[in-house]
């Protein structure tokens, strides 16, 4: 039957680290795993080391083994010459010892060479370890090479994300930000400039077209045709000066009057040049002077100008304008 202790704790332990995944930091996260394959990486490299360190070692005790079989296998010549020697010379007890001696390097070169043989066996399984140990080294820098500029991409996209981070949450402060309702906007100012300009206008335009303005408008008008009509007048009086003057000098004891034909129609359609040569025909045929005939025809134009400019001004006026003293000069 289960412990429910055990199962409860475990549960816990693996709801805790689910939540610490969850909220860590990614750039901790980063460095653990950095430390962790520099960790691994570090671990290989000793491993290779040391097996590549079991090699070198059997080399040098198989250097060792090799000169040591080399100095019995010289010991034991040497002996069995000298045992030669003696047997030669007739000395059996010196060539026993020698023989003795002989044997016992021999003895020796035997232990040596087993012991050359094994560390041969030995040696050459090393070897092929520290080969293996040495690709193994070369794959674990290649590996923790390429890591660590995963690990330098993915500082990079940690930074790039905690900026954005930063960037989207600025944006949602100044969302959330309102203008402050004890400070006027922009908008209302506007506003009520626009407004104070408007009314000023209309009140313009109300003064413009008040009562009073009218009757100053009114009387002005009537003043300009009051002089214009008394300008008229003075130009009249001067052209009847004038054509007096041109009878006097051309000897007419009279100036001739229109009595029998009718006054020609005074049209305000015709031209003034028109009614100028109706009033020379008309004169030619009564036998008057150019001269005479030129200043009635002012005094004519004036009369009428003086009229129209007393018509004008009774319209306008409404009858502001009294009649001048004098009367018109026919």
């Amino acid at each position: 039957m289960p412990n429910p202790l055990s199962k409860g704790w475990k549960y816990l332990m693996a709801s805790f680290d689910s939540k610490i995944d969850e909220n860590a930091d990614p750039k901790v996260q980063i460095q653990q795993a950095t430390q962790a394959a520099k960790r691994q990486h570090q671990q290989i490299t000793e491993q290779a080391a040391a097996v590549i360190g079991n090699q070198k070692q059997l080399e040098m005790k198989l250097d060792r083994l090799l000169k040591s079989q080399q100095d019995h296998q010289e010991q034991a010549r040497t002996a069995l010459q000298a045992a030669d020697k003696a047997a030669a010379e007739g000395d059996t007890a010196k060539a026993q010892e020698y023989n003795n001696t002989a044997e016992i390097f021999a003895s020796q070169l035997v232990a040596v060479e087993q012991q050359l043989e094994e560390t041969r066996q030995l040696h050459a399984q090393a070897t092929q370890n520290a080969e293996q140990a040495t690709r193994q080294q070369l794959e674990s820098e290649a590996r923790l090479k390429e890591q660590l500029a995963q690990i330098d991409q993915l500082r990079a996209q940690a930074d790039q994300a905690a900026m954005q981070e930063t960037a989207t949450r600025a944006m949602d402060s100044m969302q959330e930000l309102r203008p402050d309702g004890n400070v006027p906007t922009l908008d209302s100012v506007r506003e009520k400039i626009e407004r104070r300009y408007a009314d000023a206008l209309g009140a313009q335009e109300l003064t413009q077209h008040s009562v009073n303005d009218r009757m100053a408008e009114i009387a002005s008008a009537g003043t300009d045709m009051k002089a214009s009509a008394r300008l008229a007048e003075i130009r009249a009086s001067m052209a009847g000066g004038a054509a007096g003057e041109l009878t006097e000098g051309t000897g007419e004891t009279a100036e001739p009057e229109l009595v029998d034909a009718e006054p020609v129609e005074k049209d305000e359609t015709r031209s003034e040049e028109d009614r100028r040569r109706e009033y020379e025909a008309a004169d030619e045929g009564m036998g008057a002077a150019p001269g005479v005939k030129d200043a009635k025809f002012r005094r004519e134009e004036a009369a009428k100008q003086t009229s129209d400019a007393r018509a004008e001004a009774d319209a306008a006026g409404e009858g502001m304008i009294p009649d001048e003293p004098g009367g018109d000069d026919k």
